[in-house]
């Protein structure tokens, strides 16, 4: 009987050690898999308000890996070659053109494809500066601060449009503050 006893301990402490590498396992998985597509960000700066403000908490998905393209409207985060005011060479902006669209910029107002584009989400009326008419190029897009006056974006000719490559990922939802969680547009 002690016997028995004994080998039946044994197969359970087998048993239970496998589930815990399961677990263990399938923990590991999924936390890879958060940390691949799904990362934290904090807002650093005003250039994309009123939309976002200082040390709002974003989740920011990584499309990028997927390999799907941002679109029209979209707010994403890219690493930058230029520096901002506030130190960071990762920046967060709006798409507002694609591959293909032509953009210009005058007298305050920003055309896509010769269309006035109606802006209800940036801090001022006017967009200040002007851009000549030019075509974004295959796999770029040219992007912009909400708040206009204070932006570091697509034009400034040392930033330019950005590569697909450079983008880390798009704005999903704001976690914080908790008065304003939800999807952010």
């Amino acid at each position: 009987m002690a016997r028995n006893d004994g080998s039946n301990a044994v197969k359970r402490l087998r048993k239970e050690k496998r589930e815990l590498v399961k677990v263990f396992s399938v923990s590991l998985a999924v936390a890879l898999a958060i940390t691949t597509f799904v990362r934290p960000t904090l807002v650093k700066g005003q250039s994309m308000e009123p939309t976002l403000e200082e040390n709002d908490y974003l989740i920011v998905g990584s499309e990028s890996l997927l390999g799907t393209p941002p679109k029209f409207g979209d707010l994403v985060v890219f690493n930058s070659k230029v520096v901002s005011k506030e130190g960071h060479s990762k920046l967060l902006k709006r798409v507002v053109g694609l591959p293909g669209d032509t953009i210009e910029i005058k007298e305050g107002t920003v055309y896509r494809n010769g269309v006035p584009l109606k802006e209800e989400y940036i801090k001022e009326e006017t967009t200040p500066g002007n851009v000549e008419k030019f075509t974004v190029g295959e796999n770029s897009v040219f992007v912009m601060g909400d708040n206009r006056a204070h932006s570091l974006d697509s034009r400034n000719k040392d930033l330019g449009t950005i590569d697909y490559e450079d983008i880390i990922g798009t704005v999903k939802f704001r976690l914080f503050p908790l008065n304003k969680i939800g999807r952010v547009t």
